[in-house]
C-alpha cells in the first residue's frame, strides 16, 4: 500500500500505461485501417462486377446474365472473382462454386465467408453478396480476399509482437523516468533531513542546468541561507539576553542577601528571602527559557556524548531517592542492561530532573524511571500512579508556560514538559505523554545516535 502511495511509482506507473495506451491505439487504428481498406477494394470490385451483370441481365435476361458469368470466370478476367447463378429451384447454372451457401440470403448485408471454389481443394474467405432476381433466381457476386485477410493475420501477429516489446520499452521508459527524478531529488531529501538534523551549513548540489529540479535546488538553498542567518542571529540574541538579565538579577540578589543581612526585624527579613526567592525563580526560568530556545533551535548537538542512559537513570534515581521518599513516593529505576547513545548530558539529565520533579508535584504512589533501547532507537520513560493528564489536555501541557493548574496553586512555571519536548527535539526524537492506568506516562523517544553510529 506504501508503494501505490508513492508519488514516483504514481508517476512511473502513468508513464508506462500512457505508453501502453499510445502503443495500444496505434496498432488498433493500423489493424482497423488495414481491415477497412480490405474490405473497401473486395466491395468495389463486387460492386463493378455486379453492376455488370446486372446490365446483361436488363438487356438479355437469365441467358445474357448466365453468359457473363461464365466470360467473367474465364481465366484472363476472373482475378479472385467469384460468381454463382442459380434459378429458383436452388439449380446451378452457371458460375464457379458448387452450390448456393446456405449462411448468404439474398437481400441481405454482404458477408465474408469460407467457402470452396470449384476446382480447388482448400477453402477461401471469400466477400459475398447476393442479388434476388426474377422468378427467384439469385446471382452471387463476391471476390476472394484469402490472401488479404492472410495478410493481415501475419500484420496482426507483427502487431501483437510490437505491443509485447512496447510493453518492455514502456516498462524500462517508467522506471528511467522513476529513477531519474528520484536521483534528482533524493540530493535535496537528504540535505533536508541533514538540516533538520543540525548540519545547519548542508545545501542542495545545483548542476546550473536550469530546470525545475535546478530552480528547487537553488531556492532551497536559499532559504537555508536565510534559515541560517536567522539562527546566528538568534544564537547571539539568546546569548546576549542571557548575559544582559542575568547579570542585574545576580546583582539583585547580592543587595537582596545584603539587606537581609541588615534587616533587624522577623517581618522585614521574611520579606526579604521571600524576594531572593522570586529573584532565584525568575533566574531558574529565564535559564529554562533560554535552553527551550536553543534546544528548539538545535543548537547544542555539538556537545553531544556517548553514554550508557542506564547509568544516568539510576544516578537520578539515586539523588531523587531521598527526596521521593520524604514527599511519600517511592521512585524506582527499570533497567534491563546498557542503555548507549550520544547524547546532550546536561540537557537530558535536566529534562529527566524536571520529569520526575513534575511526578513528584503532581502525581502519586511509585514513580518508575526507565529506559531501554529498541532497535535504533531508544525509549526513556518516567510513570507514576497520579491523575495523569486527560488527552485533551495534553498539547496545553507541552506548550511553553502552558499550565493546567488554573489557579497556579502549585509551584511551577510550566516550562518543564516543554523543555523536555524541546530536548527530545534537539536529539532528533519527540516527547508522548500517554496514560499509565492509573497515572501519567511520559516517554523520551529518539535515536541512539542523532548524528549517525550507536555509542
Amino acid at each position: 500500500m506504501a508503494l501505490a502511495r508513492s508519488t514516483i511509482f504514481r508517476f512511473a506507473a502513468l508513464v508506462f500505461l500512457l505508453q501502453l495506451a499510445g502503443a495500444g491505439v496505434l496498432l488498433g487504428t493500423v489493424r482497423l485501417l488495414t481491415h477497412h481498406q480490405i474490405t473497401a477494394e473486395a466491395e468495389a470490385r463486387t460492386d463493378e462486377l455486379r453492376r455488370a451483370l446486372i446490365d446483361d441481365y436488363r438487356r438479355g435476361g437469365m441467358r445474357a446474365l448466365s453468359d457473363g458469368v461464365r466470360q467473367s470466370l474465364l481465366p484472363a478476367r476472373a482475378q479472385g472473382s467469384v460468381l454463382l447463378l442459380v434459378d429458383g429451384g436452388k439449380q446451378v447454372l452457371a458460375g464457379n462454386l458448387a452450390e448456393w451457401p446456405p449462411s448468404l440470403i439474398a437481400a441481405d448485408a454482404p458477408a465474408t465467408l469460407e467457402l470452396f471454389r470449384t476446382g480447388r481443394d482448400e477453402s477461401e474467405r471469400i466477400y459475398a453478396s447476393a442479388v434476388p432476381l426474377s422468378d427467384g433466381a439469385r446471382l452471387l457476386v463476391g471476390h476472394v480476399v484469402e490472401s488479404e485477410l492472410r495478410f493481415t493475420l501475419i500484420l496482426e501477429e507483427a502487431m501483437i509482437g510490437g505491443v509485447a516489446v512496447a510493453v518492455a520499452l514502456a516498462a524500462f521508459a517508467a522506471w528511467s523516468a522513476a529513477r531519474l527524478i528520484h536521483r534528482r531529488l533524493a540530493s535535496t531529501v537528504d540535505t533536508a533531513r541533514a538540516v533538520a538534523a543540525g548540519d545547519l551549513a548542508r545545501r542542495v548540489p545545483v548542476d546550473h542546468s536550469e530546470d525545475v529540479f535546478d530552480a528547487l535546488g537553488v531556492t532551497i538553498n536559499q532559504m537555508l541561507d536565510r534559515i541560517d542567518a536567522l539562527m546566528t542571529e538568534l544564537k547571539i540574541a539568546t546569548d546576549g539576553l542571557a548575559h544582559d538579565l542575568r547579570s542585574p538579577l545576580t546583582r539583585l540578589r547580592s543587595t537582596l542577601e545584603r539587606a537581609l543581612e541588615a534587616c533587624e526585624s522577623d517581618d522585614a527579613r521574611a520579606s526579604v528571602a521571600r524576594a531572593i526567592d522570586e529573584g532565584d525563580r525568575l533566574l531558574a526560568m529565564l535559564d529554562t527559557a533560554l535552553r527551550i530556545s536553543r534546544a528548539e533551535a538545535g543548537l547544542g548537538r555539538e556537545q553531544f556524548v556517548a553514554i550508557d542512559l542506564a547509568g544516568m537513570v539510576e544516578d537520578l534515581v539515586e539523588v531523587y531517592g531521598p527526596l521521593a521518599e520524604d514527599n511519600g513516593f517511592e521512585i524506582v529505576a527499570d533497567i534491563a542492561g546498557p542503555v548507549p547513545a550520544r547524547v546532550h548530558r546536561e540537557l537530558l539529565g535536566q529534562a529527566l530532573a524536571n520529569l520526575i520533579d513534575n511526578a513528584m508535584k503532581y502525581g502519586a504512589g511509585r514513580i518508575v524511571v526507565s529506559a531501554r533501547s529498541e532497535g535504533r532507537d531508544v525509549i526513556v520513560a518516567v510513570t507514576d500512579q497520579g491523575p495523569g493528564i486527560a488527552e485533551a489536555q495534553r498539547a496545553e501541557a507541552l506548550r511553553r508556560f502552558g499550565r493546567l493548574d488554573a489557579a497556579r496553586s502549585k509551584a511551577g512555571a510550566g516550562l518543564g514538559l516543554a523543555l523536555a519536548a524541546a530536548v527530545a527535539h534537539l536529539h532528533g526524537g519527540r516527547l508522548e505523554l500517554g496514560d499509565n492506568a492509573p497515572g501519567l506516562r511520559v516517554v523520551l523517544r529518539f535515536h541512539a545516535d542523532e548524528r549517525g553510529g550507536a555509542a
